[in-house]
C-alpha cells in the first residue's frame, strides 16, 4: 500500500488555515506581522495552524497549570492562556528581553497578561531550580535544541499523569534525513530525541508533520524509572498500566 499523506502547495496551506476556528484573528495576524519585521529570526514563531491545535490541546486537556521553554515574540503563549482552565497560570522561560518585550505588549492586547508569569533568563539554569507548586498539565518547547533531552528529563517529573508535553522543530526542516545535515549538533540532538521518544515507556508520543515537526507526549503512569519516583504523581488514567 502507498504511503498516505497530502503534500502542501501554498495555496494548499492557505485552505488549511482558512478552515480552522477564528482563522481571522486581527491580534496574532498583527503580531505577525510585527515578528516578521525582525528579518530572519521571525521564522522561529510557530505557524499560525500550529497554534490552533495548541490552544485546541490545552482545552481538551483541561489545562490549568502550563510551562513554555522559548517564548519568543508570544504567539505560543497567547493560545496558551487563552485557553486555560480559570484560575491557571502559564510559566514562561526565556532570555531574549527584546523578543519577550513584543509578547509583553501582546499578553496586554490579548488581556491574558494576568495569567503569565516571564521568567527572564538562561532557561538551561533555571530549569533545574524550578519547582511548581502544583503538578503541570502542559508543556511546550521552543528553545535551543540540543538542550530538548535536558528539559524534558528536568521537567517530566513536575507533569501530571496525562499531561502533555510539545516539542517543536522536530523535523529540522528535513535535516533529521539529509545525509550530511543530520550530523549537525542540533539535528543529532533532536533525532535522538524523536527515536527516544517513540521508545520511552514513560509517555506515549506521535510525530506530527505540522510546520516543522511537532512531537506530541503524553505523559503515562510510571510507578518507577530506574529505581526512583517520577515526582509526587500517583495517580494515573483509568486502564492505563504500569510499567
Amino acid at each position: 500500500m502507498p504511503a498516505k499523506y497530502t503534500s502542501l502547495t501554498d495555496d494548499l496551506y492557505d485552505y488549511v488555515l482558512a478552515h480552522r476556528s477564528h482563522s481571522h484573528d486581527p491580534l496574532l495576524a498583527n503580531l505577525r506581522i510585527e515578528t516578521e519585521g525582525l528579518g530572519e529570526l521571525s521564522q522561529m514563531a510557530i505557524s499560525p495552524d500550529q497554534g490552533s491545535l495548541i490552544g485546541l490541546l490545552v482545552a481538551i486537556n483541561g489545562t490549568k497549570w502550563a510551562a513554555e521553554i522559548g517564548t519568543f515574540t508570544g504567539t505560543s503563549s497567547i493560545c496558551i492562556a487563552r485557553h486555560l482552565a480559570p484560575g491557571g497560570k502559564l510559566i514562561c522561560f526565556d532570555q531574549d528581553f527584546r523578543s519577550t518585550s513584543i509578547a509583553r505588549r501582546y499578553w496586554i492586547k490579548a488581556n491574558v497578561q494576568d495569567r503569565i508569569e516571564l521568567r527572564l533568563g538562561d532557561a538551561h539554569r533555571l530549569i533545574p531550580h524550578f519547582k511548581p507548586p502544583n503538578l503541570l498539565d502542559f508543556v511546550f518547547i521552543d528553545a535551543d535544541k540540543e538542550a530538548y533531552d535536558f528539559y524534558f528529563e528536568t521537567i517530566l517529573p513536575y507533569v501530571r499523569t496525562g499531561g502533555l508535553i510539545l516539542f517543536d522543530n522536530m523535523l529540522r526542516g528535513g535535516q533529521v534525513i539529509h545525509p550530511v545535515e543530520k550530523n549537525t549538533p542540533a539535528t543529532r540532538a533532536v533525532d535522538h530525541l524523536n527515536r527516544k521518544l517513540a521508545s520511552d515507556p514513560r509517555v506515549q508520543s506521535v510525530l506530527i508533520p505540522i510546520a516543522d515537526g511537532l512531537v506530541v507526549c503524553r505523559k503515562l503512569y510510571v510507578a518507577a524509572h530506574e529505581g526512583r519516583r517520577l515526582g509526587n504523581d500517583s495517580r494515573r488514567l483509568p486502564g492505563e498500566s504500569r510499567f
